[in-house]
């Protein structure tokens, strides 16, 4: 069998060209194989009906076998010179043929440096495109959690309305000033239940100490 890869040919046919010449071999094989085997039947049936024969199935099996290997040893010098035509002349595709589909190499040639750096220039656009693709994906998880922001704002905002028409309905004038007041109301009564506290705390000291 030829060792040599004949990657082109294997492109064009779909196949290996040393592939479909061991097939062929086997098929070959398997048929002189069989072929024998009918002979050695023959025979057989030929002695059984000659009378007086004293030709035993045994003596006609080496007999076999040895014209079988006589026919095999004979069949594979021929297979290979049949092997070397086919895969010259057959299967073989001249230097000088370009596929169809190898037609734009011939049209755009170029160097091993130049596909090296073709390749390093899809890698870094590559590398671009996931960058892009994640800040795309950041800006929208933004958007949506100012999306967020922003209706939680307008709520604010409803409840400020809903409070300065309640101040309007009770005779406040601007809701604002409301809003400052009760702020101040708010602080003083802090201020005066922090005084409490604090006067409740003496007290309790004072009478931890007395007990």
């Amino acid at each position: 069998m030829s060792v040599d890869p004949m990657a082109y040919e294997t492109q064009f046919f779909g196949f290996t060209p040393q592939t479909c010449m061991l097939r062929v071999y086997i098929a070959f094989q398997d048929y002189l194989f069989e072929m024998m085997l009918v002979v050695e039947g023959v025979m057989l049936k030929k002695l059984d009906g000659i009378p007086g024969c004293k030709v035993s199935p045994s003596q006609i099996r080496k007999c076999t076998e040895k014209f079988l290997l006589f026919m095999k040893e004979h069949f594979d010098k021929l297979f290979t010179k049949m092997e070397e035509m086919l895969l010259q002349l057959v299967l073989n595709i001249p230097k000088n043929v370009l596929l169809p589909e190898d037609r734009v190499q011939e049209q755009y040639p170029y160097s091993k440096e130049e596909f090296q750096a073709l390749q390093d220039e899809l890698q870094q656009l590559q590398q671009q495109c996931r960058a892009e693709a994640a800040a795309e994906q950041a800006l929208r998880a933004e958007l949506e959690e100012q999306k967020a922001v922003k209706a939680e704002l307008e709520k604010i905002l409803q409840c400020f309305d809903g409070l300065e028409s309640i101040c309007r309905e009770h005779g406040a004038g601007n809701f604002k000033e409301s809003f400052a007041f009760l702020t101040q109301n708010s602080k003083k009564l802090q201020d005066v239940l922090k005084d409490v506290e604090e006067k409740s705390k003496k007290k309790m000291k004072q009478h931890d100490q007395l007990m």
